[in-house]
This record gives structure tokens, C-alpha cells and sequence, in this order.
């Protein structure tokens, strides 16, 4: 059974109120803000222990966009700045530093001319996976690179279990066949692998799919743990708020999960 848009908001607002009556769910309350402590405090907890629905619960209208030109128009002239600010970044990096080991292989989904990877990472095969490709030829941190659209063709071009570790920065929100994506994740992770997938609040609002834009950070949290489930894939996801300064620089929240051995 597939739920319209309305129906997963009402399940995403259903686990949020039950877990925490006394959160009011922005989405739904018209002119509320919720204030930054808060969200930071929440966002940890939203994926501890979810309720998703039995099955898949999202329509194609779900992903819909503002824009369905072709991306590889949008994407065609090369954006070589960062797409969040400075101190989210260093809290990337950061946070990339404690989890990416030496000898890993890593593949960047939505790659562009910087990973973010710590500099002195030294990674086995580190392959890039973008839209333009200039972007990824400037990328240092690269052994390789592959441009591809994968709303156009989900299909990872790799083999089976390849990488340690795949990441994604503040990118999924424009991933129109996010099951599809994340099957293949899975599938060219090894067993224990991980896939790290880090959000912030910003986006091109034009090519972000439409339930992203209609709902708040934290119910992000859920929904991007709610494609590592369904994907069958992954054991269950985590979030972490590394968020360097609340309420005076981006937030960022990585949403984790490891390949089933």
C-alpha cells in the first residue's frame, strides 16, 4: 500500500508527539520555529527507536520536483564553492577523521571538487561518483571519478562489495529514486561497510524532492533512516548532530548505518 504525501507526515508527526509529547511538530503547527536547543537535543533520538511502516511509504509524488529539466543542464557549469559554511565543514572533516581508516575504500555519491575528507586521510581506491566533470577532476582526494546521473539510472556502476565506506554530503535530498540508491549502496558495500550520509538545511529548493522541502530537520533524520530500512540492506541507522555552533553557523547531522554482514 502506498501512502500519499499527507499519510507519512502524519506517521513521521505520529512517532515524534509519542515520543516526546511535549515537542511540537513545526510542520504542522503554522508560524512555529522550534527552538535550535531543541532540535539539536532531539535530533539524536529521532532514530532510536522508529516506527516506519510495514511497507515502503512513499508515493512518486513524494519525489516529485519544482524542476524535472535535465539535471546535467543544471549541473553543466562547474560550482567550485562549498555548499556549507566553513564551520560545518571543518565538523565534517572532523567527524571524517574519526571514522574513515587508513586503507579504506571509499566511494563520494554526489561528488563534486572537495570530499571534505581530512587531508592527510590516505585511502585505498577513493572514487568519486558526480554530475560535472570538471568538478571531480578537481577534486585531489580522488584516485578516480565516474559522472553519472543516478536519477536518471540508479545503477552503481562497481562490483559487489567494493568499499569500506560510502558518503554522501548534503546531497540525498536530491536523489529522486532513493530505495533504488540505496539497494545499490548497500549492494557494493562490504559486509560491515558504512554508509555515511550528511545533511545540513541548505539545498537548490528547485531540485530538491518535494516531502524534503515540505518537512523540518529532524523528520530529515527520519526520513533518510527510513530509506537504509527499507532498503533491507543495512542494520538500523543512526544520527549524530555535529552541529558546531547552534544557531550561529549550518547545522549538520550525519545519518549512519552499517551493511548486514
Amino acid at each position: 500500500m502506498m501512502f500519499p504525501l499527507l499519510s507519512l507526515l502524519l506517521v513521521c508527526s505520529y512517532r515524534l508527539t509519542t515520543a516526546f509529547p511535549f515537542l511540537p511538530v513545526p510542520s504542522r503547527v503554522p508560524g512555529y520555529r522550534m527552538p535550535i536547543a531543541l532540535m539539536g537535543s532531539m535530533a539524536e533520538k529521532v532514530l532510536e527507536n522508529p516506527k516506519f511502516p510495514d511497507e515502503w511509504p512513499y508515493s512518486e509524488q513524494d519525489f516529485a520536483r519544482m524542476d524535472e529539466s535535465s539535471d546535467a543542464v543544471f549541473y553543466d557549469s562547474p560550482r567550485l564553492v562549498y555548499h556549507i559554511d566553513d564551520a560545518a565543514v571543518s565538523a565534517l572533516t572532523k567527524y571524517y577523521a574519526e571514522h574513515l581508516k587508513k586503507g579504506d575504500d571509499v566511494l563520494d555519491i554526489c561528488s563534486s571538487w572537495v570530499s571534505h575528507y581530512p587531508k592527510d586521510f590516505k585511502g585505498g581506491k577513493v572514487v568519486g561518483l558526480g554530475m560535472n566533470e570538471y568538478e571531480l577532476s578537481q577534486n585531489p582526494q580522488l584516485t578516480d571519478y565516474v559522472v553519472k546521473d543516478l536519477n536518471l539510472d540508479p545503477v552503481l556502476p562497481f562490483d559487489d562489495a567494493s568499499f569500506d565506506k560510502v558518503t554522501c554530503v548534503v546531497s540525498v535530498d536530491y536523489l529522486n529514486k532513493p530505495l533504488e540508491i540505496f539497494k545499490e549502496i548497500g549492494r557494493v558495500l562490504r559486509p560491515g561497510g558504512e554508509c555515511i550520509i550528511s545533511m545540513s538545511n541548505r539545498c537548490f529548493p528547485t531540485k530538491a524532492f518535494q516531502i524534503w522541502l515540505q518537512t523540518n530537520d529532524l523528520e530529515h533524520i527520519f526520513i533518510t533512516g527510513s530509506f537504509f530500512h527499507y532498503s533491507g540492506l543495512f542494520e538500523p541507522a543512526t544520527c549524530s548532530d555535529i552541529s558546531p555552533n547552534p544557531g550561529r553557523s549550518d547545522p549538520l547531522y550525519i545519518v549512519k548505518a552499517s551493511r548486514k554482514a
